[in-house]
């Protein structure tokens, strides 16, 4: 039987994971006040055995908190909060990063605590709604347009953030740049319309990305670094712009400059998203040289296929972890996978679709009694 690089080790920066499968970063909405809890740690816990975990995002601010009962890293309370999610998952030998999101203008002032502001590049409002606790659905905002200050205030609450993740156990912190979030807001032509050093060019576009990657670099260390990108992507009102393919060129060889510890590229065909071309995959292979992670529908299968081929390194996985907290282990024994998925769980405030999930151990045990 052919030996699975999937399951292999794989030495990311200055750790050793123990197989080469990615938890995808999940929002789940468990986060009561903006404060990680003991429910999300248990739930962490559960999945302790992929190679890395990368947390639901994860606001470096108060002005980042755009979704109900998402989490924070900015105050001391979110801090030990997330203490007891790190303990956790370490103590069952596993590796995880915190996602560090700042939701810009997909956002609304319900979800945000008291003085927080919606911030963006440009003063353009996004389609759609936003849930809210209070009064369900609701048209997102128009944001307010950034100005030099609001932007290096920005950057220092991402630095800030990243020595908060360390602080609170975390082994690094990933950048996300994706998504149609505050990041891509900037590097996108079509939501970011400034005609200062933060506009226009695609130099200028990504200017806002890599100062964050180059000062929280030199504070935490390259190796603790990582960037998720979605070009082609559709989420948070994204549309595609003629430059997308030299756009992500520039921005992967100037983070192969940076010598960050990975670039985690999504693609969200299976969500109803253009599928991302190989073409693009390929340049950024060839202008990203560190660790690679590929995201999107994967099965173990044509994850081994991918692994082999020398395209990704790693490869990240997301609703079977939902349903499915073995799934490394589901996948090392050939044990089929759960099929069963509340999505109409995926973003409520318990336990109920969340950490309930049964183990196929368990379920086998169940059956012989």
């Amino acid at each position: 039987m052919t030996k699975s690089k999937l399951l292999s080790p794989y030495k990311l920066g200055d750790i050793l994971l123990t197989n080469r499968i990615v938890m995808a970063p999940m929002t789940r909405c468990r986060a009561l006040k903006n404060i990680p809890n003991q429910l999300m740690a248990a739930y962490y816990a559960q999945r302790s055995d992929a190679g890395l975990i990368i947390t639901e995002g994860t606001s470096p601010s108060p002005n980042g908190l755009g979704y109900a009962r998402i989490p924070g890293i900015f105050n001391t309370q979110q801090i030990e909060g997330w203490k007891d999610t790190t303990f956790t998952v370490h103590k069952n030998e596993g590796k995880i990063f915190v996602q560090l999101m700042h939701t810009g203008r997909i956002s609304h002032p319900l979800n945000m605590p008291e003085g927080a502001v919606i911030l963006a590049p440009s003063a353009i409002k996004a389609t759609g709604q936003m849930y809210t606790d209070q009064r369900q659905w609701q048209d997102n905002w128009e944001p307010k347009e950034m100005t030099h200050e609001d932007i290096e205030r920005t950057k220092i609450e991402y630095l800030m953030a990243a020595k908060n993740a360390i602080a609170a156990g975390f082994d690094g912190v990933e950048l996300h740049a994706a998504n149609g979030y505050l990041i891509e807001q900037f590097i996108s032509p079509m939501t970011n319309v400034r005609t200062d050093t933060y506009g226009g060019s695609i130099e200028n576009r990504a200017r806002f990305l890599l100062e964050i990657v180059t000062s929280i670099a030199k504070e935490i260390g390259k190796n603790k670094v990582g960037v998720r990108i979605s070009p082609y992507g559709t989420a948070g009102d994204m549309s595609y712009y003629p430059e997308i393919e030299s756009t992500y060129k520039y921005i992967a060889s100037h983070l192969q400059q940076s010598d960050i510890a990975y670039l985690h590229l999504l693609d969200h065909q299976a969500m109803g998203a253009p599928n991302v071309p190989h073409e693009m995959k390929q340049i950024i292979r060839n202008n990203f040289k560190n660790t690679l992670i590929l995201c999107g529908a994967y099965t173990q299968e044509s994850a081994e296929k991918e692994l082999e081929t020398g395209l990704a390194d790693l490869i990240a996985f997301g609703r079977p972890f939902i349903n499915n907290p073995d799934l490394v282990e589901r996948f090392a024994n050939h044990w089929p996978l759960n099929n069963i998925i509340h999505s109409d769980q995926f973003y409520t405030a318990t336990s109920e679709g969340y950490s309930d999930y049964p183990l196929h151990k368990n379920l086998v045990s169940d059956s012989i009694w």
